[in-house]
């Protein structure tokens, strides 16, 4: 570019320079004049100082009251001890006096059963059954505490205890019991019995019944083998729309009998007792606790095995009204049951005229819903069953009549 031209475009801008300098305010010069031209940080006025906070009032603190002196605790009187009354002198008690036996006892359950467990029920030979009625024991009294006796006065012999009364109910740990007729609180003979055994027998029956006013028919059986030192008996009831009912009982054969091992109640499901006659002792299936049993105990299907055989082997021995007690245990409890001789009879029945012993036995008078059972053992027949008919207070029964016999 030509160097005049650059000359003047530098002056140009040096004049531009010039008039703006010339146009702006220096110090207090233009103080008076307005300025509207240039802008900068002393035009902005500052805001205003804020307002000082007023003090708070002053509060005055209240003094503390004074802690209150701690009460005593006043430990209350105890009341004092009534005075004792003077112990009653006991009045002479006259000695109990020998009550007849009681007839057998048999319970059954605490409620009418229902038409299915009623006839399963009647495939048993028996219910539950609950101890022999007896007298009950005379109540302790209260006896004067004796005087003391001088230093010098030797002392005295104890008194020997009194016997338990004859006609106390036994326990279940007790063995086999025969008591004659007519020996009202006489000791039971609890000797072992000798037995006979009948041969191995199928026993078949015609059962009739009626549960709740409905009669029904059915078919039973009852299977005895005997093998050696070893038995085993099954008994099964089967009636239409009322379904079955089976029973079996395995064990050994000892010269005072059957002695059970196992013993099995199947319906819809089976429990099953099995007996430790060294443990003395019955175990329950199903968490049901255990029994004590005694030596000559049986279960619900080997005691009326049992019975025919001790009656097979002396019957002279069991005359009319004799009683025969023995513990008797069910799938899940184990009782004393007493049976009484009634006397021989002989019976129509599908299976022929037959020759039997009637045993039974009936319920006590204050138990509501127990069953009276009454059972034949045929004299012809080693003494087995040949018919039993179980009876309940309501009016339902099952009646078992045997309609042929034949070898297994």
């Amino acid at each position: 570019m030509p160097r005049h031209v650059l000359l003047l475009l530098a002056a140009l801008v040096l004049g531009l320079h010039g008039l703006i300098l010339v146009g702006l305010p220096l110090g207090d010069q233009d103080r008076g004049r307005a300025q509207t031209l240039a802008f900068h940080t002393r035009m902005v006025e500052p805001p205003p100082p804020a307002p000082a906070p007023e003090p708070a009032p002053e509060v005055t603190a209240r003094p503390a009251p004074p802690p209150r002196p701690a009460r005593k605790s006043r430990p209350r009187p105890r009341p004092a001890p009534p005075p004792e009354a003077p112990k009653p002198q006991p009045e002479p008690q006259p000695e109990p006096q020998p009550l007849p036996p009681a007839p057998a006892a048999m319970a059954g359950d605490a409620s009418p059963p229902e038409p299915t467990d009623t006839t399963a029920d009647t495939a048993e030979p028996s219910p539950d059954v609950a101890a022999p009625d007896a007298a009950t024991a005379q109540a302790d009294a209260t006896t004067p505490e004796p005087a003391p006796e001088p230093a010098t006065a030797a002392p005295a012999a104890p008194e020997a205890a009194a016997p338990p009364p004859a006609d106390a109910p036994p326990s279940e740990s007790a063995g086999v019991e025969i008591r004659p007729p007519g020996a009202a609180g006489a000791v039971a003979d609890t000797t072992p019995p000798p037995v006979r055994l009948p041969p191995s027998t199928r026993l078949t029956f015609d059962a009739t019944g009626e549960v709740k006013r409905f009669h029904y028919s059915a078919g039973a059986e009852l299977v005895w083998r005997q093998e050696g030192e070893r038995y085993e008996a099954r008994q099964q009831i089967k009636a239409f729309l009322l379904g079955s009912r089976s029973q079996t009982s395995v064990g050994q054969i000892t010269p005072q009998g059957l002695r059970p091992e196992r013993f099995g109640d199947k319906a819809r499901s089976e429990r099953a007792a099995h007996f430790d006659f060294d443990r003395h002792e019955v175990i329950f299936s199903a968490n049901t606790p255990r029994a004590t049993i005694g030596e000559g105990a049986q279960d619900r299907l080997s005691v009326f095995i049992q019975l025919g055989a001790m009656l097979a082997a002396a019957p002279e021995r069991y005359p009319v009204g004799t009683q025969i007690t023995l513990t008797t245990v069910g799938p899940r409890r184990a009782d004393r049951w007493t049976f009484t001789v009634d006397g021989p009879e002989t019976l129509e029945l599908p299976a022929g005229s037959t020759p039997a012993l009637k045993l039974q036995r009936v319920p006590r008078a204050d138990q509501h819903y127990e069953q009276k059972a009454e059972l034949w053992l045929g004299t012809q027949l080693g003494y087995l069953p040949v018919r039993i008919r179980l009876s309940q207070a309501n009016g339902d029964f099952v009646d078992l009549q045997l309609s042929g016999h034949e070898p297994p």
